[in-house]
């Protein structure tokens, strides 16, 4: 069998779930290659581009390295622009070098739609992208210090008035970003509230028109009690720098002017020969290395830009196989199908599903097996208000506020686990909740406050002083001394563990009864001196602790005193550990084992809760703080990230190393 050559071109959402499907299946076939091409090295959680742009998170949350996804596996990986394929030839094309295939999947994405409205492009912002969202997050900075030195009023309120044109998803998501920004930025820049506008024009006679009203009337309350003005059937016609013109001859002045109204094909769809199910309204579209945006604040020279002929949505059969040629299917919003003779909706349950479809063909082309066709199947809908408010439609049940914002969080979770696993969730996790700024968060900043490392030192050292002391004193008690016999033949009387009672062999076996009860009641009181070095215990023993001393470690002098040796070591270790701030984090985990294990066995008091309490505030990197910590933990989180095992667990923190 000669190699099978999938190339996948795109990284977005169907591009990911096409490519894990294929290489589940085929990753210990060596006769199968899987190649994704990107002209970016990660994927974009496009979803979640408005928090970026709203500085809620920081940028790199919503982007998810192919290495991460695909690191330790068989997948290529190849960062290329791809600007033409020769489907005769079954080549792609760069301006660097060409890429053969057997199958392709093409989920190159769709871009923003103006309708040939007058002046929109040249003088709006987008958020279809990365570069977008970095573009609108620097614009609204940028406005607040401008206005914070603006004296002229007319001026300021310019500066300070931001347009979103479209109230559906995108629309409403990144208003109530802006709403919630608005109050530190103002507070920052001690500019009044009342002057800044944010202004939602819609041409629809609703706001997100795809939920129920009852949903759609909470966003609105929730959205004008922010501040937000919402203008309805009011279409926007033309757009100059410094406004916007709505239908009814009304104008809004405003710097920032935000286009969110529509997705169509791509600048790359323009370029290849496929039969196309719709195209855009307008053909003079503009470009720039990033595809076609809103082109306010690209800052871009005439040169760096050109013009866009007939774009649109790729047309496809059931099997999401283009229409052209059967070795090429196409995912995600580049695509044109009709279900029920309505076209599918350019989300991301679409592009998974057909993502899914589109790798269960070409394993089935591959294979000869039973073909797949497309039904969607879409569960439902979240809208987030900004970081502490939203609204949801998922499987027949209606929703919002807190219970909404979880579920939006649920599910970004498990998409994240799906495509990088525990790493990914973790990440996640930190973002929106463990370094939150501005409590912008449905719980608040209740997770993300964080204690100083200078005040977790002395706790620190305190704790490993504390732990270190006791081990001294058991090692001066005799702990570490088996008696004259060594470890072949340990002294009973050694050992003092808790519950762990002796039967004297020799005297059994002379049948010295007296002898015999003298030396077990010797070893109780060794045992019960042991405990009451502690203190009051906190519980009796638990009973599975009774049952092991009393018919594991009493029928074996070794491995009690090998037990109690372990404990003591243990001890010293846990406290040279805290105090040199080595390995702290494990050494944490260790002292709550040890505190926990004292207690269940009938020999811990209070204290030791204290011990755990302490315990669990070094799991917070106490060690990096005055301690060794500071250099050993990146050491050895570079060496373990670099491994085949944490790559394909997806266990490593940060990113994957690739080693050369």
């Amino acid at each position: 069998m000669s190699k099978k050559k999938i190339v996948v071109l795109g990284g977005g959402y169907g591009g990911i779930t096409a490519t894990k499907k294929l290489y589940k299946k085929y990753k210990k076939n060596p006769n199968v290659e899987i190649t994704l091409i990107d002209r970016n090295p990660y994927h974009t959680l496009m979803t979640e581009l408005h928090e970026v742009a709203g500085s809620r998170v920081e940028p790199d949350s919503v982007q998810v390295s192919f290495q991460r996804i695909f690191g330790g596996t068989s997948v290529k990986l190849i960062t290329d622009t791809i600007k033409d394929i020769d489907f005769d030839n079954n080549t792609l094309k760069s301006d660097l070098r060409s890429y053969s295939y057997d199958y392709l999947v093409i989920g190159a994405g769709g871009e923003p739609e103006f309708f040939d409205i007058p002046g929109v492009q040249e003088n709006s912002f987008t958020i279809w992208s990365f570069d977008d969202a970095m573009r609108l997050r620097n614009q609204i900075e940028d406005r607040f210090m401008e206005a914070a030195r603006e004296p002229d009023e007319t001026k300021r309120r310019r500066m300070l008035t931001f347009v979103v044109a479209g109230a559906g998803f995108t629309g409403v998501e990144l208003a109530g970003e802006i709403l919630e920004r608005k109050q530190t930025l103002c507070r920052e820049y001690h500019l009044k509230e009342h002057e800044v506008r944010v202004i939602i024009v819609e041409a629809l006679d609703t706001i997100l028109p795809i939920l129920p009203a009852k949903m759609q009337n909470k966003a609105e309350r929730y959205l004008r009690k922010k501040g937000a003005e919402i203008m309805t059937e009011a279409p926007v016609v033309g757009a100059e720098e410094g406004f916007v013109k709505l239908s009814d001859d009304r104008s809004i002045d405003t710097d920032t002017f935000i286009w969110t109204c529509g997705i169509h094909g791509s600048e790359f769809t323009a370029r290849i020969p496929l039969t196309k199910g719709q195209t855009a309204k307008g053909e003079c579209s503009y470009a720039s290395s990033e595809g076609i945006h809103g082109m306010s604040g690209c800052r871009l020279e005439e040169e760096e830009r050109y013009i866009v002929g007939e774009r649109g949505r790729i047309l496809v059969d059931e099997e999401m196989k283009s229409v052209d040629h059967a070795n090429v299917y196409l995912v995600g919003d580049i695509i044109w199908y009709l279900d029920n003779e309505k076209v599918v909706p350019q989300i991301v349950e679409t592009a998974l599903q057909t993502g899914e479809v589109a790798g269960e063909n070409i394993i089935a082309d591959i294979e000869e097996k039973e073909r797949k066709k497309f039904k969607p199947n879409y569960h439902g809908f979240m809208v987030s208000i900004g970081g502490r408010y939203g609204v949801a439609h998922v499987v027949g049940m209606s929703m919002s506020g807190m219970l909404a914002m979880a579920m939006k969080h649920m599910i970004n979770l498990h998409y994240l686990f799906g495509i990088a696993g525990v790493n990914a969730v973790w990440r996640y996790l930190q973002h929106e909740f463990f370094t939150i700024k501005e409590h912008r968060s449905f719980i608040g900043g209740h997770l993300a406050a964080k204690v100083p490392i200078y005040w977790t030192v002395p706790l620190r050292l305190f704790l490993g002083g504390k732990w270190l002391y006791e081990g001294i004193k058991h090692i001066g008690d005799g702990w570490l001394n088996p008696g004259d016999g060594g470890l072949a033949d340990v002294w009973t009387g050694a050992v003092k563990l808790p519950g762990v009672v002796f039967e004297d062999a020799a005297a059994a076996a002379t049948a010295a009864a007296d002898a015999t009860s003298a030396a077990t009641g010797a070893a109780a009181e060794g045992a019960a001196e042991g405990a009451a070095e502690y203190g009051e215990p906190l519980m009796e023993a638990l009973g599975i602790y009774t049952w092991f001393a009393e018919n594991v470690l009493s029928a074996s002098p070794l491995l009690a005193f090998l037990l109690q040796s372990a404990v003591v070591l243990g001890q010293v270790a846990i406290g040279l550990a805290l105090i040199g701030g080595l390995l702290t984090f494990p050494a944490a985990i260790v002292s709550i084992g040890f505190s926990i294990m004292f207690i269940f066995s009938g020999w811990g008091n209070p204290e030791l809760l204290w011990y755990i309490m302490v315990s669990i505030v070094m799991l917070g990197g106490a060690g990096r703080g005055f301690g060794l910590d500071h250099w050993v933990m990146p050491w050895l989180k570079h060496q373990w990230n670099s491994t085949k095992l944490a790559q394909k667990t997806h266990l490593y923190d940060g990113e994957p190393v690739i080693k050369e």
